[in-house]
């Protein structure tokens, strides 16, 4: 009875750890940040960023069947620690600022459409339409004078931007686990940091 619980749990094991190899996702590859900057402005972290992403094809074909993409980029103070520290505690541990960028593909016009909150803007290819994704430029990311008092070498952030797959309907939030095509995210990167105001 012992000896076949063991081989039922080598298989197991086996199985779990070709699962894992095989659903481990090339994140790196499939979206890398172009652009992570931030500067001071009235003790207030402005955060500009741009990334590339390459669109594996079974996100294509859901996307042109009127599946909707919602991208979401993540930031995370690291320094001042203390501040990062209250700001995790505080939040729970989770990003300490995000903003989605909606993706969808409107199949009466033969465009695409981003949209952030209430403000979209069509583009007439996917490649166009990508280049917008997480691409932002001067985004405040946390409260007015939060970091007053500090200068700019010694605030330090990251940012990553990710694939919502919560946004995703039902049935393909099912279908998103343990398929790389449905993981994409990029690195964390550190922010670059310019001269404060």
């Amino acid at each position: 009875m012992t000896a076949s619980i063991t081989r039922n749990l080598r298989k197991f094991s086996l199985l779990l750890w070709l699962l894992v190899c095989v659903g481990t996702p090339a994140w790196g590859d499939a979206i890398s940040a172009k652009r992570a900057e931030a500067e001071l402005v009235d003790g207030q972290l402005a955060v500009s960023t741009r990334f590339a992403i390459k669109m594996p094809s079974g996100l294509n074909e859901a996307l042109t069947q009127g599946v909707p993409l919602t991208f979401r980029l993540e930031f995370e103070l690291s320094r001042p620690k203390l501040t990062a520290y209250y700001l995790n505690i505080s939040q729970w541990f989770s990003p300490h600022a995000s903003i989605a960028f909606k993706l969808s593909y409107q199949s009466l016009t033969n465009r695409y459409r981003v949209s952030i909150g209430s403000f979209s803007n069509y583009y007439p290819s996917l490649s166009d339409a990508l280049r917008s994704v997480g691409a932002i430029q001067g985004w405040r990311v946390l409260n007015p004078g939060e970091l007053s008092g500090n200068t700019s070498d010694q605030v330090a952030g990251r940012i990553r931007l990710a694939l919502d797959i919560s946004e995703l309907p039902k049935p393909y939030q099912l279908n998103a686990f343990g398929v790389s095509d449905w993981n994409l995210s990029s690195n964390w990167t550190s922010l670059e940091m310019r001269g404060s105001n």
